[in-house]
């Protein structure tokens, strides 16, 4: 991994940082895989902050430590692009634009009772989505899967992610397979291994289970959603069954209408799907409610990237670590085309759907447009359609 900027070029650099990732943080629809796509587009090909190799590497690691994927690897950037300051204005700038607005829907959610109409929009977001997480699949592609024998592994890891096996051990199925076989093949070799501590197993510092109907307090929100963003990996639905767990069935705080809510919220919004925190928090526990739930599920992440950064590098040099990496990044590339398969499957409904992902691809490969204009763009194509409807 590259070193943060010179001391020179500090200010300049954690100028930057706050704009892209205050800029990513209103416009990253479609979730951690939309959100990644997005970083791929500006930080490797616009700005070219990191390499290809790089920024796959980065991916790798966030992909392999608890937390949501999306908001390490703007957190790991910052770092990267401006230091320590970096790394806590990657992480925040990309989580407060998601954050405001989630707390500005849950203020109408229990004012109202209800969710704004948000259909019209997502009409025309959503095919946008597809086409950037398209193009960030084909170029992270170039870099990854350099055999054959890389491009079944992928394709497998899809397949059997439709299917429905468990994305944690894709992930670390895909790592160990191949980190084995090619240290086997090469076991000739007297370079030194270096095999990475495992993390504790930091769900054992927190409560399982609590009794069910607790008292409310802010302190218990505050730990409830640190265990949370310490322990769970993988996407939404992951987060779903944690939520439920906790807040519906062993504190008793929320009901499953207003659980789903709060995912739904979660999904449809710009940046982190973990922002789901802030609209749970709002409804049990109003401002310091959404504010303490949006601290805690976060602050992991945080603190997992500046523990495990010191020894990135490391993990690329050593022989078994570096092809163990090599499979967990090919595993991710292998997720995130099995979302894009998903998403396709939800946002191109009909022939103008198809017209805007394949008009905002086009655009993508041949201009390399800003993506957050081609969102905008969508969001208006939606507006017209359900006008003229």
């Amino acid at each position: 991994m590259s070193s943060p900027q010179p001391p020179m070029t500090r200010r300049r650099a954690l100028l930057e940082v706050t704009g892209v990732f205050l800029r990513l943080g209103f416009t990253a629809f479609g979730g951690p895989a939309a959100a990644i796509a997005m970083m791929q587009q500006e930080m490797v090909q616009r700005r070219k902050w990191v390499s290809p190799q790089q920024f796959v590497d980065m991916l790798g690691i966030a992909n392999v430590i608890p937390g949501p994927t999306s908001t390490e690897l703007a957190i790991y950037l910052g770092y990267l692009r401006a230091g320590w300051p970096g790394l806590l204005l990657g992480g925040v700038c990309f989580i407060a634009p998601a954050m405001l607005i989630v707390l500005a829907l849950a203020w109408a959610y229990v004012s109202y009772g209800q969710l704004p109409q948000v259909t019209w929009l997502f009409y025309g977001i959503q095919p946008v989505v597809v086409a950037i997480v398209a193009q960030a699949i084909w170029n992270l592609g170039r870099v990854i899967l350099k055999s054959a024998w890389a491009v079944a592994a992928g394709a497998l890891v899809v397949a059997l992610y439709l299917l429905g096996v468990n994305v944690l051990a894709l992930l670390f199925g895909a790592g160990l397979i191949i980190g084995v076989s090619r240290w086997l093949l090469a076991r000739r070799s007297k370079s030194p291994v270096i095999i990475g501590a495992a993390l504790p197993a930091i769900g054992t510092l927190f409560p399982g289970a609590l009794a069910a109907s607790v008292p409310f307090s802010l302190g218990l929100l505050f730990f409830t959603f640190l265990k949370i963003g310490a322990v769970v990996y993988g996407s939404g639905y992951v987060l779903l069954a944690f939520l439920r767990t906790d807040l519906v069935q062993n504190l008793g705080w929320l009901t499953d209408r207003q659980l789903l809510d709060a995912i739904a919220v979660g999904q449809f919004t710009p940046g982190p799907v973990f922002t789901t925190a802030t609209f749970i928090g709002y409804i049990v526990g109003g401002l310091p409610g959404a504010l303490l739930a949006t601290a805690g599920i976060f602050l992991p992440s945080f603190v997992l990237i500046a523990a495990i950064q010191p020894f990135a590098a490391r993990l690329r040099q050593a022989r078994l670590t570096s092809a163990v990496l090599d499979g967990i990044n090919i595993a991710a590339l292998g997720l995130m085309a099995g979302v894009l398969a998903q998403l396709g499957q939800h946002a191109l409904v009909d022939p103008l759907a198809w017209i805007v992902a394949l008009g905002a691809l086009a655009i993508l490969v041949r201009f390399r447009l800003n993506s957050a204009w081609l969102i905008a763009a969508g969001a208006l194509v939606g507006l017209l359609r359900f006008a003229l409807h």
